[in-house]
């Protein structure tokens, strides 16, 4: 595997895949003044050469860096799963995504491209969250919950069943969503109120560090 990325999200995904006996083969990052991350080296920026037969994941937690880098890549990418989540047989995983650490992915989800399901994050039953979403740890999707596209769940948010998320939205930190949200929307609270509407490019203020 290739990881794309050196910083903190990075030093995670390194843990599955250790935690899973998978081989690293090489970690690229743009910025040069990297030269290691848990003693393991750091290759520099992406060489679309290297290793050109190994699938990639891009080890960054912001969705927008995420989306951008992934278009500019002419690796496969690969899906990481720590050994400790749980995920039924019949949910659907898409390439580039990762379920970390004690994650729980139940019955008839489907999860989309490049999606992050973070630390002890419990998805419920006909789940589907849209590529590039962000679902981060200790999150509670109850049943058929749908998240759309770049959309960044925070940390311990709840959201009821049957709920609709759009794309580009933000949950900030501990809330629990009880209506719908329109694309672009930020809530915060329990219940959830809006705060803005605006496609969001950072989720540094509302309770979830940027990590690269």
């Amino acid at each position: 595997m290739i990881i794309y990325g050196a910083g903190g999200h990075a030093r995670v995904i390194i843990s599955c895949l250790l935690a899973n006996h998978q081989p690293i083969q090489a970690i690229f990052d743009d910025d040069l003044t990297k030269s290691q991350i848990l003693d393991l080296p750091i290759q520099g920026a992406y060489h679309t050469s290297s290793f050109p037969d190994e699938e990639l994941v891009i080890a960054i937690g912001n969705n927008v860096v995420r989306q951008s880098l992934s278009q500019k890549i002419s690796h496969s990418f690969g899906t990481i799963c720590h050994p400790s989540a749980m995920v039924e047989k019949d949910a659907s995983i898409a390439p580039g995504t990762v379920v970390l650490h004690g994650a729980i992915i139940q019955s008839g989800c489907i999860i989309g491209k490049h999606v992050i399901i973070n630390t002890a994050a419990q998805i419920d039953h006909d789940c589907t969250i849209a590529n590039f979403a962000h679902i981060a740890p200790g999150v509670i999707l109850c049943g058929n919950v749908s998240v759309g596209e770049n959309t960044l769940i925070g940390a311990g948010s709840i959201v009821v069943p049957n709920i609709h998320i759009g794309k580009n939205c933000m949950v900030a930190a501990g809330s629990v969503v009880t209506k719908d949200m329109r694309d672009g929307q930020m809530v915060r609270g329990n219940p959830a109120r809006i705060i803005k509407t605006k496609i969001w490019h950072s989720p540094i203020k509302f309770g979830y560090p940027l990590h690269t």
